[in-house]
């Protein structure tokens, strides 16, 4: 599948040459040809121009591993699990586990890796949302239920747009796969990463 720059290049190059043939019809005489050369160059640079700009960081390798994405959730029927990995910075750590089941969010598991000493209660400490169940557990550092769909359109249209103050983030070391996607803030001290870390992901065919 063609990237957003590479779309934008194509359909770009059609309407250089509808443009060019437009010309061919209307300009005859040859000091008018040296206007259509003119302003064909002038087209062309506009073109290039305008493909160089982006709001987004980091464009072409997310639309590499975009493209990585959309061919793993042919060949996996859109079934799937990630594991999302979390810590700040005084000590404790978790991980979330979401199923994806033909695209359908069935299953949430979260446990705590590290306490880092604090005395968190038994029933916090680990849990499990079945597919009736999502999102049951409120005011918990467990990672959103969001499917690979959804977190690639937060890293599109959140996460990597450039903002001012902030350094972006990405890294695709899922076999090609989003593996870090977001910001930090340059005035943030403690805990502020804003987007999300991906341990791993595989498809449900591989799951024991």
């Amino acid at each position: 599948m063609l990237s957003h720059a590479k779309r934008l290049f194509r359909i770009n190059e059609q309407l250089l040459a509808i443009y060019i043939e437009y010309i061919d019809v209307k300009i005859k005489d040859n000091e008018m040809k040296n206007t259509k050369c003119f302003f064909t160059l002038l087209f062309i640079g506009t073109l290039f121009a305008s493909c160089d700009k982006s709001d987004m960081n980091y464009e072409n390798s997310f639309e590499k591993s975009y493209d990585k994405w959309l061919s793993f959730k042919e060949t996996s029927g859109n079934s799937y699990r990630y594991t999302v990995t979390g810590s700040t910075w005084v000590g404790p750590a978790w991980q979330t586990v979401i199923t994806v089941t033909k695209g359908k969010i069935t299953q949430r598991d979260f446990k705590f890796t590290s306490t880092g000493g604090y005395d968190v209660p038994q029933e916090a400490l680990e849990w499990t949302e079945n597919e009736n169940e999502i999102n049951l557990h409120k005011d918990t550092p467990a990672a959103a239920a969001l499917t690979l769909d959804q977190i690639y359109d937060k890293g599109r249209n959140e996460w990597l747009i450039k903002r001012k103050n902030t350094k972006a983030y990405f890294e695709a070391n899922n076999n090609g796969l989003m593996s870090l996607c977001g910001y930090i803030e340059d005035a943030c001290a403690d805990d502020c990463f804003n987007g999300i870390s991906i341990a791993y992901i595989e498809p449900l065919s591989t799951v024991i």
